[in-house]
Parts: structure tokens; sequence; C-alpha cells
């Protein structure tokens, strides 16, 4: 299981912005397909973005699609989520995720489901208020 690191949660109000980071300590970002999950109490895990290895490929799940960006910086071993107009339904501890495969693979389309990664942080918590 790999190790992963996410920051930048908090509490923001309705309409605010947040940015989150996940950094892979000790491994190569660039060798893998990253993702963003979310989970809210009482609910399932759920997708939220993804990007390929180089960063040339992005997918969004519909919910936050115009208001997320995922982004990465690999010589930072850093991927990042620009979260703007931030809702109450965006309450959640959000989660980084690696590729299962380990390696850099070319998808035509990139995953969105939960058991296509790896997680190994703690996650970050994102509260929105109303």
């Amino acid at each position: 299981q790999v190790q992963l690191v996410e920051s930048g949660g908090g509490l923001v109000q309705a309409g605010g912005s947040l940015r989150l980071s996940c950094v892979i300590p000790g491994r190569t970002v660039s060798r893998r397909v990253m993702a963003w999950f979310r989970q809210a109490p009482d609910k399932e895990r759920e997708f939220v973005a993804a990007i390929s290895c180089d960063g040339g490929k992005t997918s969004y799940a519909d919910l936050v699609k115009g208001r997320f960006t995922i982004s990465r910086d690999n010589a930072k071993n850093t991927v990042y989520l620009q979260m703007n107009n931030l809702k109450p339904e965006d309450t959640a501890g959000y989660y980084c995720a690696a590729d299962r495969q380990g390696y850099c693979v070319r998808y035509s389309a990139l995953p969105q489901t939960r058991s296509d990664y790896n997680y190994g942080g703690q996650g970050t918590q994102v509260t929105v208020s109303s």
C-alpha cells in the first residue's frame, strides 16, 4: 500500500475556495495516474477527479465539473485539487489515491472506480458552511 499525505482542508463558507495537496513521500508521482475521492458521513466513498501521468488528461465527477480542477506538478511530486464555488454538499473527507497498477498506464478513459486505486493517507477534511 502506497503512503499518501493529504493537506489543505479546512472550514470555508459557501462560495469559497480551497486547494488540496497530495504528496507521495519518497516515490515518483509521475509514474501513476492519480485521483481524488471524497467520503461524507454515512455515505460511500465517491470519485471526484483523476489526472493522467503527464497531466494532459483529466476527468471529473458531474457534481464538481466546472468548479474543481485537478492538476499535478511531477517535479514536486504533488497532486492538487483546486476547489472553487464550494457548496455545503461538498463537505466530506477528501482522499488522494494512486493507480493500483503502480506504473504509468495511458488509459483511453481515466478510471473512476474506488477499486482501481490505492489509498494510503488519512485524508483531509473539508467543511463548507451555508
